[in-house]
């Protein structure tokens, strides 16, 4: 079978756990025998991660020569009815443009040869997520990690943050309130992607469609109503996730459409599934749970880990409300009451950045904190194996990708009872986002029974033997032979 999937990330370029996702996901279809082409923005040169793939560019589709092309309806309209237009995007009748027939659409594509075929799309790539790419900055957090360690100068928190705000202004690096829309038109994006994925699909014979998150979903429903082919809406973060209660309409209205047009829906978590027929009204026999997994290429060593006279915890994750970044500082404060030679190590970035900092500098911790910028690859793995206790506070997490790679890794975790991955994890300790008390009790427990560590330690391997990209592919499987039946 050959799988169509849509996605916005992809290894080494991945700013939160969808480009994490897709990489395990895609690793584990090939395993399986599964032929995926992915389509993708083209933020990508180095394809040191793609080693299971190979990559394509979109500029065959201009080289051909025009007898060689299919003709298709103009994508732009085909969204515009099918969304824009269309109060129900079920409803509008699907049509084959002339070229791209069900019976006859060219099947001159390799298969088998390579079991995943990359197509990258210059899609102007942006961040899906709040102020990501400016707080990705490695100048910007040399900058934060510096006045941080300042910060316990400035009794007053105003005059820190106009001295943080200086000193980037000096660097010619702009800085804008937080917000929780997503920077430039994301939408207009989306559907720029959708016009190129419609194009590059003219000559490819696939069986069904795979889209993951919103970004992809225009794509998706113009490709569905233009081949015929069954439609997978994955869903790894709702707009209710992201924004709270204040939703960008135009991205609730993409998502809602995408998950009404499609045959299946695949929820990361049963919180996400309910979402998903609560808020966006999809029933809930056509969504499946198919939880995240881990890749257990890492396996610990004796002596492994960096012993330092610090104890680290660690946030690893978005700096934005979603993440709950203020919640962590809270507890850490208490926790320093206790564990003064605790350090708080930061790992991540977003618009809720210079927040952090200037609740560190009111609460008199700035010394303790410790930012590190969006980190990747073996990064990731240094700062795991420096941890102590992994700390997950999220207000609303889907999943949460990275308390299994911190149990992968051997560190212990916390995690917020309003995320997916407490689904299944039991030997973890869990804790409501804003009761930073006992977040702080259980942070001081890892760090100072041995005996609690040990046991939460010895217990990672076995929770992790269920939680797999192989059982994931294998779930999406089920699916996708289901729709093709």
């Amino acid at each position: 079978m050959r799988i169509l999937m849509l996605g916005w990330e992809f290894p080494p370029f991945i700013a939160g756990g969808l480009g994490t996702a897709c990489h395990g996901l895609t690793k584990a279809l090939s395993r399986a025998g599964q032929d995926v082409l992915f389509v993708l923005p083209d933020p990508i040169h180095d394809d040191s991660a793609a080693s299971h793939v190979r990559l394509l560019t979109p500029a065959s589709i201009a080289e051909r020569p025009p007898s060689d092309r299919a003709t298709l309806e103009e994508p732009a309209t085909v969204i515009d009815r099918l969304i824009r237009t269309s109060a129900d995007p079920l409803a509008a009748t699907p049509t084959a443009p002339p070229g791209l027939a069900p019976d006859e659409v060219p099947s001159d594509a390799p298969i088998g040869a390579t079991p995943t075929t990359f197509k990258r799309i210059p899609a102007d790539f942006q961040s899906p997520y709040p102020d990501f790419a400016g707080a990705a900055d490695p100048k910007r957090f040399a900058a934060l990690q510096r006045l941080l360690t300042e910060a316990d100068q400035y009794a007053d928190v105003d005059e820190h943050q106009t001295k943080v705000l200086e000193a980037f202004e000096s660097m010619g690096i702009a800085v804008g309130p937080p917000s929780g829309d997503y920077g430039g038109d994301m939408v207009t994006k989306a559907h720029r992607y959708a016009h190129l994925a419609l194009a590059l699909a003219a000559r490819e014979r696939f069986d069904v469609i795979h889209a993951h998150d919103w970004m992809t979903y225009p794509a998706a429903i113009a490709l569905k109503h233009a081949t015929r082919k069954p439609m997978v809406a994955h869903i790894h973060s709702t707009e209710f996730d992201r924004s709270g209660e204040n939703v960008n309409q135009p991205l609730y209205d993409t998502e809602r459409a995408g998950l009404h047009a499609a045959d299946a829906v695949v929820a990361v978590s049963q919180l996400t599934k309910n979402i998903c027929v609560s808020r966006y009204g999809v029933h809930p026999d056509r969504i499946a749970v198919v939880y995240n997994g881990v890749e257990d290429s890492y396996q610990p060593r004796p002596g492994d880990k960096i012993e330092a006279r610090d104890k680290i915890i660690l946030f690893l994750g978005r700096i934005t409300m979603q993440k709950g970044p203020e919640y962590f500082v809270a507890a850490a404060k208490r926790v320093l009451e206790k564990v003064p030679e605790a350090k708080f190590v930061v790992a991540g970035s977003g618009d809720m950045a210079l927040r952090m900092i200037d609740l560190a500098a009111e609460m008199g911790i700035g010394h303790r904190l410790l930012f590190t910028g969006f980190l990747r690859g073996n990064d990731v793995q240094r700062i795991f194996k420096m941890a102590d206790c992994y700390v997950m506070p999220s207000v609303s997490e889907p999943f949460g990708i990275a308390a299994l790679e911190a149990l992968a890794h051997d560190v212990p975790v916390i995690i917020s009872k309003t995320s997916g991955v407490a689904e299944v994890l039991t030997h973890a300790l869990k804790v409501d986002f804003w009761d930073t008390d006992e977040m702080a009790n259980k942070i001081v427990a890892v760090l100072k029974y041995p005996p609690l560590r040990a046991t939460l330690r010895e217990h990672a391997p076995l929770e992790l033997r269920g939680l797999t990209w192989d059982g994931a592919a294998a779930r999406c499987v089920q699916i996708y032979q289901r729709l093709s039946d």
